[in-house]
């Protein structure tokens, strides 16, 4: 079902209402352009935008680049500008785009299923190394991001991209992105059903199509037929969960709805169980309602989470199956409770044909282009030259003959890639920061980064599974409301009354088991240089009151505030 402002959505979802704004549905009939985003769209699809940078932009400069396009259109492939140097945090809400902007870009390499070869992680190395002064991020959606990209730069390293068979396409915007898939699928020995062919068929016929090339905002997709639930299932807009019905055998639970942001909601079951062959029918229906029937008019209010919780799981089903897909889903199983409590795949693990997959941690996802290169080059020599990103910061090697085993972990360890890591090596994540981020407020990575080592040296022993999750502003890329100790970035003042870059701190988030959000203490703040004191201090705690087996989150929901602060 394709709908638009130029082609009204066909009979079965239309309604017969006057024009008036509304919330900006199109299948209700609102198709009038209600905030600046969505003239921006209406004015041009994204996807054109790729033109324009081959045949203008690159050719004639940053200073030529349109800002329609510059601030909207280029995210269709990939592209935001990254913030300018020397701005702090206290102007982040202040200053005007253009004030902010800096004529060099950060670029998202979109990572499907978070499925590389070794021949691909090399050249994104080689492109890190040449044009993106050696910078390189692994995201919690299973991307690689780039800095300091100039426009002239971009036609030439879409090219090497594409000659592999990489893309940046609609990697942000209003768009489909990324799709999240778990990084042993194909060869996890306890799978329960490989989403792989799933994915590569929503790629095919969704991915830079432009009947889904204009969302109301992202949407963010997850598949996963791993028992360890590894693909933050319940904070996506759609996701498959597998699962084995009694009747039908292996599957998908259809969850919808998810999301975190400044008004963070968990995703719910529609109570169907979908088989793989129909899982991308599936997505279609359920992004034909988001664009159909989402709303349009706040930006706010544009994800599909807030449609989900005026209609309810019911109605949302109903109208999945009446309106699209003209069937009725079969009803399916929950999904059992994970497998394990660490999601991450980290360490020498078992595939099913006998050879074994490596799970290895950089801290906070920083990497760099030379250490890409050398990555993809230890895993050839080692396996089968199969690389999988996971959404937590980190990266897993396929197909490693047993023999080969404790040669390819000591070199990973020569990189200082962990593959035996602390808890905190392997829990911490941190979004992009102040860094590059025009959204933030604080630094993120290197914060991250020097928080892993001071606890590793001030608290060895311990070793109870624990995540610490740092974002730089509201946004909650990094996720932390469902962290056990989110950080959200913010200013504050310090003990002398100097204003200083600090955080918010939730306690006690969870995916998986008991999944929810953590716990906000009325005033609980700390500075980042008080950070490492901090968390010293409520890990100790948690070590001395915990009851036997107890996790930080349950701790943390019955702790006294004195306890937590």
């Amino acid at each position: 079902m394709a709908a638009s402002p130029e082609t009204p959505a066909p009979a079965t979802s239309r309604r017969k209402v006057s024009r008036h704004r509304g919330e900006g549905q199109w299948a209700l009939g609102h198709f009038t352009p209600l905030n600046g985003n969505e003239q921006t769209k209406k004015d041009d699809d994204g996807l054109n935008v790729r033109t324009r940078i081959e045949t203008i932009y690159s050719k004639r400069g940053f200073d030529s680049i349109d800002g329609a396009d510059l601030r909207g259109r280029m995210r269709w492939w990939g592209l935001y500008t990254q913030r300018k140097p020397g701005i702090d945090g206290g102007k982040t809400a202040i200053l005007e785009p253009e004030e902010l902007d800096d004529e060099y870009f950060m670029l998202r390499v979109r990572i499907d299923g978070g499925r590389l070869t070794t021949e691909q992680l090399r050249i994104i190395g080689e492109i890190s190394q040449e044009f993106a002064r050696g910078t390189a991020d692994i995201t919690d959606r299973q991307n690689i991001q780039l800095h300091w990209i100039r426009i002239e730069d971009v036609p030439e390293i879409w090219r090497r991209l594409e000659a592999v068979g990489l893309s940046t396409t609609e990697a942000c915007g209003d768009t489909p992105r990324t799709i999240l898939g778990s990084p042993v699928a194909g060869v996890a020995a306890d799978e329960i059903i490989d989403g792989t062919p799933a994915i590569d068929e929503i790629n095919r016929r969704f991915i830079g199509n432009p009947d889904f090339s204009n969302l109301p905002r992202k949407f963010k997709t997850a598949i996963s037929g791993s028992p360890l639930l590894d693909v933050a299932h319940e904070i996506n807009d759609i996701a498959f969960v597998g699962v084995n019905h009694p009747d039908h055998g292996p599957g998908f639970d259809l969850w919808v709805g998810g999301g975190l942001s400044t008004n963070p909601r968990l995703g719910v079951r529609l109570g169907a169980w979908v088989p793989l062959d129909e899982a991308p029918d599936v997505f279609g229906g359920v992004i034909g309602i988001f664009r159909d029937y989402g709303y349009r008019r706040l930006r706010n209010r544009a994800r599909l989470k807030f449609l989900l919780a005026d209609w309810g799981p019911e109605k949302f089903r109903q109208v999945l199956e009446d309106e699209y897909l003209q069937r009725k889903l079969v009803d399916g199983p929950a999904p059992e409770q994970p497998a394990g409590v660490w999601r991450d795949h980290l360490g020498v693990h078992p595939q099913y044909d006998g050879r074994f997959y490596v799970g290895f941690a950089p801290r906070v996802g920083r990497v760099d282009g030379t250490t890409l290169a050398k990555i993809a080059d230890v895993a050839a020599s080692h396996g089968s030259g199969r690389l999988r990103t996971t959404t937590e910061q980190k990266m897993i090697a396929l197909d490693i003959e047993e023999s080969q085993v404790e040669s390819f972990v000591a070199a990973l360890e020569s990189l200082d890639l962990k593959v035996n890591a602390s808890p905190f090596r392997r829990g911490t994540m941190a979004c992009t920061g102040i860094e590059y981020c025009k959204l933030a407020i604080v630094e993120t990575k290197q914060r991250g980064a020097s928080l892993i080592d001071e606890l590793e040296r001030r608290i060895p022993e311990f070793d109870e599974p624990i995540t610490i999750n740092i974002n730089g502003c509201p946004n909650a890329c990094a996720r932390i409301q469902v962290a056990d100790i989110g950080l959200k970035g913010q200013l504050m003042l310090d003990k002398d009354g100097n204003q200083v870059e600090g955080f918010q701190v939730h306690l006690g988030g969870a995916l998986g088991l008991d999944a929810g959000f953590g716990r906000k203490v009325r005033g609980l703040k700390v500075t980042s240089d008080e950070l490492p004191d901090y968390v010293e201090r409520v890990l100790k705690r948690f070590q001395a009151e915990r009851a036997d087996g107890e996790r930080f989150a349950t701790w943390a929901a019955r702790a006294s505030a004195e306890a937590l602060s």
